[in-house]
């Protein structure tokens, strides 16, 4: 829905984030709970939040253990603002935090609230390890007797099997295939080269080298744990030497996607402080741009359509209601879960036979300028803590619109499920 529809203009004042970093690197040691409110601390002391009371706090992790039940509260308790700040969890895979940011744009926009924060994290070096279900039944079973026989007679079941551990993964409960499986199957469905995903992937790590060294990332990535930069980024790769790797979820000769053309396993967390037009002026904030269009949608992945494939459809409806074409736009930020991905979306835009069929348009939406695309890096380059990507992007392409001084950013993301999260950010 329009976020501005009558009501109040929803402002970006800026972000914040810890670096990301490849799981079972720098954070190993490191929780959500501490990543996410590192964040939030960034964002505090760069706004001078410290004591202040906010309408609310929405963030969210997809990987989490039983003790994060209340994330987002514990989170904004030690961040350095008032104690009578609400917060609230929410998690909608890697859509997470910007779903939270258009959760936290609809409630100022319609003046339930002045000044919030939308934000997301996400670790993959402290993931809970669990055991079978039997073993959790006899754990049960002996904590609910009554006598000491009956706490001690569950234990006659124990078995060495029970204490083989079940690791989370990242597989499609109805299908049964991880995301890289399902990427592939899209993949040559759309005829994307090897060579497509690898120059994708090149330029994507060049343009975050880039962004790093003219110091776009300064004031928006905070140090934490000793770790200053993305340790993703490769300032010096080539295609050369992704041309090396081989294929990870299809090992055969038709297999695309590789290590170095998908996004790797990442740990991090990114805030995005986000307020009414009127609460920033008169608060002094800096105002870089305004949400101004946000939408999700899901597709039928099990029986129809790919499984990363839901951001083409919302893309196209949110561009119908805000009545904008897919080239009205200055800067695409278009999340790179797979180099593959973001090629395949692009490509259903280009499609006659796809937007007559599946999003009931009259002709294709055409192409995009691939220099506009992902200027300050993307996923595959930067990384991508499930979680945090959302913000991470909106905090950047804010930034990017608050320095050309007016225009358009459009937002892309796909997750886990078969949906898309995207999002219009302007600039005057």
């Amino acid at each position: 829905m329009p976020l501005t529809a009558n009501l109040r203009r929803v402002a970006i004042i800026g972000g914040t984030r810890i670096p990301f970093c490849r799981a079972h690197t720098a954070y190993a040691g490191h929780s959500n709970q501490e990543m996410m409110t590192a964040a939030l601390r960034g964002l505090v002391d760069k706004f001078g939040l410290q004591g202040q009371v906010l309408g609310d706090v929405a963030l969210g992790a997809v990987i989490k253990h039983s003790r994060d039940f209340n994330l987002a509260r514990e989170s904004t308790l030690s961040c350095g603002l008032s104690p009578r700040t609400p917060a609230f969890d929410m998690q909608r895979a890697c859509g997470t935090s910007l779903s939270a940011a258009i959760a936290i744009g609809a409630k100022i926009s319609q003046g339930l609230m002045d000044v919030g924060i939308a934000g997301g994290v996400d670790t993959i070096s402290d993931i809970p390890v669990v055991y079978p279900d039997s073993y959790r039944r006899i754990l049960l079973d002996s904590a609910r007797g009554r006598s000491m026989l009956a706490k001690i007679k569950p234990w006659f079941r124990l078995r060495p099997r029970h204490f083989k551990p079940q690791f989370p993964d990242v597989i499609e409960p109805r299908t049964k295939l991880s995301m890289g499986e399902s990427m592939e199957i899209t993949a040559k469905r759309w005829g994307i080269t090897r060579l497509e995903q690898d120059e994708l992937t090149l330029r994507s790590h060049n343009n975050a080298t880039k962004a790093y060294e003219e110091g776009f990332y300064d004031d928006l990535v905070i140090e934490y744990a000793g770790v200053r930069r993305d340790n993703n980024v490769r300032a010096n790769s080539s295609i050369e030497a992704l041309a090396k790797l081989r294929p990870v979820f299809d090992r055969s000769d038709k297999g695309t996607l590789t290590a170095g053309n998908s996004t790797p396993l990442t740990d991090g967390a990114s805030a995005v402080l986000i307020a009414s037009e009127q609460w920033a002026r008169e608060h002094n904030m800096p105002i870089q741009a305004y949400l101004t269009h946000g939408r999700e949608a899901a597709v039928d992945f099990v029986n129809d359509e790919g499984l990363l494939m839901a951001p083409a459809y919302a893309v196209s409806d949110m561009l119908k209601a805000a009545s904008f074409e897919l080239q009205d736009f200055d800067i695409y930020e278009i999340h790179e879960a797979f180099a593959a991905q973001t090629l395949a979306t692009m490509k259903a835009w280009e499609s006659e036979e796809f937007s007559r069929e599946r999003l009931q348009r009259s002709q294709a939406m055409g192409s995009i300028d691939t220099n506009k695309l992902n200027q300050k890096g993307g996923s595959v380059a930067l990384g991508h803590p499930f979680a945090a990507t959302g913000t991470r992007i909106l905090a950047t392409l804010a930034k990017q619109l608050d320095q050309r001084g007016s225009g358009r950013g459009l937002i892309s993301i796909c997750t886990a499920g078969g949906m898309g999260v995207t999002a219009i950010l302007e600039r005057d």
